[in-house]
């Protein structure tokens, strides 16, 4: 039987998929940061990028992060010049989060940046290893969805 103190980290999935996400994160900052863009705003970017506006609420929920967090990268995109708010019809305190005309302009640069980098990434991988290696994140990310959304339930239960 191996000791409890024995285990190698890389021989589970969790680990190489953390180092695998700390790499494209590096690699992908130092690709859009010239552009003016940082890699915590790209989902912004992505959700807004066909002239849509959103809530700050939607925004948040959409990429899956606390209301205070998104507050701080909406922050600094306005203050970048890369997004406007304004006010949402019927709702005085609400606003509208969309890009504007010069974070627009910037997009495709950014997506080329972007894509070359998962090319890099995924050299000597066939189209069919590409496929199913995207399945298996997504069957993944589900997996640890359901797990976290269990977990929150539960922990509300106990709270209340």
């Amino acid at each position: 039987m191996a000791d409890a103190t024995d285990w190698d980290l890389f021989d589970r999935p969790a680990p190489l998929v953390n180092m695998a996400s700390r790499s494209f994160l590096r690699l992908g900052e130092r690709r859009v940061k010239p552009l003016g863009f940082s890699v915590g705003q790209l989902p912004v970017l992505y959700l807004l990028r066909d002239g849509k506006a959103m809530s700050q609420r939607d925004l948040a929920r959409a990429v899956r992060v606390e209301q205070p967090s998104m507050a701080q990268i909406l922050a600094r995109m306005e203050r970048d010049g890369l997004i406007r708010r304004t006010p949402m019809p019927g709702d005085g305190r609400s606003q509208l989060v969309s890009l504007t005309k010069a974070a627009i302009a910037k997009l495709p640069a950014a997506r080329k940046a972007l894509h070359r980098n998962q090319d890099q990434a995924l050299a000597g991988f066939s189209a069919v290893e590409t496929a199913t290696l995207l399945d298996l994140l997504r069957r993944l990310n589900r997996n640890l969805d359901r797990i976290v959304t269990a977990e929150m339930e539960s922990d509300q239960a106990v709270d209340a």
